[in-house]
């Protein structure tokens, strides 16, 4: 992406904030709001220092410029991180592996999309089991058996969004005739949580802002093509570096006039 024809001081404002932030990628200016109109993603209702805005969200555009994807919000201060889309569209990039947790009968990464974010910032938090072969575990929904879950303990400030289970497989029980959804061999089970954008909560970061430890577990049941081992729970953990937003302006003299 290459800047647009725009005007002196939008050029400035932009390295202005580049610079503050060590943006080394190309960004484009769109003073007259024509790209976000032929978008589709004006935000007609904005005003004041608001207006002419996007609504703020992601195109996923390929080698040949066609659209594949889109992300937007409703609430223009809660949003995806740009690693937590990767990581929705590509899930072996999208994430750092933190821990490595010992559990029985499967290798379990710890994963998350980003260390650090601000109020509003929605981060994706990833269990990656990595199954031996011909074991399995069952998929939520299983019947009559104890299926494997990924349970965060709350925290007041992080939200926490649906857990999002990978497709399950149908495996065929010969010794009982009966088929049961599982998984087998390397797999992720995500999880987003949304940072609160009170004022309360901006309030009380302070310049250096806070870390949040996030628990929990992972539930499962393993099996092999013999025998079903007993129901286990491991612990699972995260770190969240929160601070407070960038609300520094440009200065006076290359501000929109």
């Amino acid at each position: 992406m290459t800047l647009a024809a725009i005007s002196y001081d939008s050029q400035e404002i932009l390295k202005f904030f580049a610079d503050r932030h060590e943006i080394k990628y190309p960004l484009l200016g769109d003073p007259d709001s024509k790209i976000i109109e032929a978008y589709g993603v004006l935000n007609r209702e904005a005003t004041g220092m608001q207006k002419g805005f996007a609504r703020p969200g992601y195109f996923f555009i390929d080698g040949s410029g066609i659209i594949r994807e889109k992300f937007f919000d409703p609430k223009y201060r809660e949003r995806l991180t740009g690693n937590s889309l990767i990581a929705k569209l590509f899930p072996e990039l999208g994430q750092e592996v933190t821990e490595k947790v010992e559990a029985p009968h499967l290798q379990l990464a710890l994963e998350q999309s980003d260390a650090t974010g601000v109020p509003g910032t929605r981060v994706t938090l990833v269990a990656e089991v990595r199954l031996p072969p011909d074991v399995h575990v069952y998929a939520p929904g299983t019947k009559g058996y104890r299926p494997i879950r990924l349970v965060l303990d709350p925290i007041p400030q992080l939200e926490l969004q649906p857990v999002i289970y990978p497709a399950s497989k149908t495996l065929y029980l010969a010794a009982i005739k009966q088929q049961v959804p599982v998984f087998e061999g390397a797999f992720h089970i995500s999880q987003d949580i949304q940072v609160s954008t009170s004022a309360e909560f901006w309030g009380s970061l302070g310049k250096d802002g806070k870390t949040f430890t996030i628990t929990g577990k992972l539930e499962y049941q393993a099996c092999d093509k013999t025998i079903c081992f007993p129901p286990t729970s491991v612990p699972a953990k995260w770190q969240l570096q929160v601070f407070p937003l960038d609300r520094t302006r440009a200065p006076v003299d290359i501000r929109h006039k």
